[in-house]
């Protein structure tokens, strides 16, 4: 039986590394906070959202999304327009739009660093390895929004299914 407190040592080292190696490309990139960076990204697949359904799918408090989105807006990245009733509905400038783009490019750029030192073998592996992986973590977190909030969308789902969407999908959500 194997030990499974070296793995999760790993596991853990390897986590925060590749966060903290992606989120500092993405900061220097975009010139917006980690959160910043991910309401952008998701406004840019899901437009018109209020204040409180993105702070949602971000993971922070209505008032922290508050300050966040006053800070977007003071920065010309995103608008705020009249939603349905009460609500403000958030969309990206084209500012917004074009540090979307290069959120996505900085984020793709620091994790493509990592893989293409991998074997062919080992990149398979580690693909099979972290479809399980993030099938689990959907179990845990049950939001495919916070799992995916600085996912490039479009690359997750060309020739093969995205594993957070399909557990998502298998428990009706």
């Amino acid at each position: 039986m194997h030990d499974a407190t070296r793995t999760t040592n790993l596991l853990g080292a390897a986590a925060l590394g590749v966060t903290e190696l992606m989120m500092a490309r993405v900061r220097a990139t975009s010139g917006v906070s980690a959160s910043g960076a991910a309401a952008l990204v998701v406004l840019a697949d899901a437009p018109g959202l209020s204040v409180t359904e993105l702070g949602r799918r971000i993971g922070l408090s209505q008032s922290a999304a508050a300050r966040m989105v006053d800070s977007l807006r003071d920065a010309q990245l995103v608008d705020r327009q009249p939603g349905g009733g009460r609500e403000v509905a958030l969309h990206l400038r084209a500012d917004g739009r074009r540090v979307v783009d290069r959120i996505l490019t900085a984020r793709a750029g620091a994790l493509t660093e990592l893989v293409e030192e991998l074997a062919d073998d080992e990149r398979a592996a580690l693909d099979v390895a972290l479809e399980a992986l993030l099938t689990r973590l959907y179990r845990k977190v049950g939001s495919t929004d916070l799992l995916c909030r600085l996912c490039d969308r479009e690359t997750c789902i060309s020739g093969a299914e995205c594993p957070v969407g399909a557990a998502g999908r298998a428990t009706g959500h």
